[in-house]
């Protein structure tokens, strides 16, 4: 014995309502747009890569420094430095 059309089978594929969706806002003129927003928090960090040239500068001045054997360090600031980063001052 075969049963055929047993049950709602109207709009049973996913697929095919997904379709059927699609065609709908076609025929009735809207098209669907995407929407993109950017937080704060991305916003922030494009900002942080524009200093990133400037770092870069002062890091390619030290560079140069180095080589030529200009460069020289002051002992008791590093040592502060030290001291105020493991104190959180």
């Amino acid at each position: 014995m075969k049963i055929n059309h047993f049950g709602p089978t109207n709009n049973v594929n996913p697929y095919q309502r997904q379709l059927n969706k699609v065609n709908q806002t076609e025929q009735s003129g809207k098209k669907a747009s995407d929407k993109l927003e950017i937080s704060s928090a991305a916003k922030e960090m494009q900002q942080v890569s524009q200093s990133a040239s400037s770092r870069q500068a002062k890091v390619d001045e030290l560079k140069i420094q180095v080589e030529n054997g200009t460069y020289t360090i002051n002992p008791k600031e590093i040592a502060k430095s030290i001291v105020n980063f493991y104190d959180k001052r």
